[in-house]
């Protein structure tokens, strides 16, 4: 991707928010939140997160005066703590269910700045083109946070695959199914993984950034997709609390937000992101 810097994370373990974590090497920038006078370095997941940050950098910063740096992450964990350290200046992946539980369990102070866009979580199968066709026993990929798995088996039960026990909210485990009419049996993976999994589970629940990786089409592709109508997933630009009234933050939430972005997201994913404002 254009003017950006990659930085592949180690594998996390399955189910865990608190890790041994890779280093983000980007200290040596000098440019974190401690920096107000550096470039702003955002912490990103490469699509589509790196890539509209990429094409604010590319056609609107300069003009806004705003230095702007780009570092893809391929993990939910390590844009947040290297934004808990400084290591970077701001993150751009995530929603506000996770980053609610990721605060919560890892004692980190990250907050929302904007929202920008909606990613709708979607079932792909290699294996069935319906939802309905799913084989007695079939296995599924689910993400293994807490909220993402919580989100994918809301999903599946939203088109009637499951039901939850009532008012299990974001930390929805399979043990929380109370009906299971195709008893259908469930893969927990990293999320960055699910798509991978394709070609050896019955259908995984894929989140949309890593469904667009995989040059899947979350609008045709998916089985089932969620409802962007009163979403509470949207993805936003964040920051360590405090650093809210950074200008470069300001400067790059008003970018973000701009008519420019959000043809930009129009144009380029075709209703797989949807921008939120």
């Amino acid at each position: 991707m254009r003017n950006t810097a990659k930085i592949t994370t180690a594998a996390l373990a399955v189910g865990a928010l608190t890790f041994g974590l890779t280093a983000c090497g980007s200290s040596d920038s000098g440019s974190g939140s401690a920096d107000a006078d550096g470039p702003l370095v955002v912490a990103a997941s490469p699509t589509p997160h790196a890539e509209i940050l990429t094409f604010v950098k590319d056609n609107l910063a300069k003009d806004a005066g705003l230095d702007l740096e780009v570092k893809e992450f391929t993990d939910y964990v390590t844009p947040n703590t290297a934004t808990e350290d400084g290591s970077v200046g701001a993150n751009y992946f995530q929603n506000q269910p996770y980053l609610d539980d990721f605060n919560k369990k890892n004692g980190t102070h990250i907050v929302p700045v904007v929202t920008v866009h909606l990613e709708p979580l979607g079932l792909y199968s290699h294996k069935t083109k319906s939802a309905d066709d799913l084989k007695s026993g079939a296995t599924i990929a689910v993400p293994n946070d807490t909220v993402n798995e919580a989100r994918a088996l809301k999903l599946l039960a939203d088109n009637g695959l499951i039901t939850l026990k009532d008012g299990v909210g974001n930390e929805a485990t399979p043990a929380d199914i109370t009906k299971n009419p195709k008893n259908l049996e469930f893969k927990e993976l990293e999320a960055a993984q699910t798509p991978r999994s394709l070609d050896d589970v019955d259908a995984a629940v894929v989140n949309g950034n890593y469904a667009i990786e995989a040059d899947l089409e979350p609008a045709d592709d998916a089985l089932v997709l969620e409802s962007a109508e009163d979403n509470p997933y949207g993805n936003f630009l964040a920051v360590k609390e405090g650093d809210e009234d950074d200008p470069r933050v300001k400067k790059l939430a008003e970018l973000l937000t701009s008519a420019e972005v959000k043809k930009f997201i129009e144009n380029e994913y075709d209703g797989s992101v949807i921008a939120s404002f």
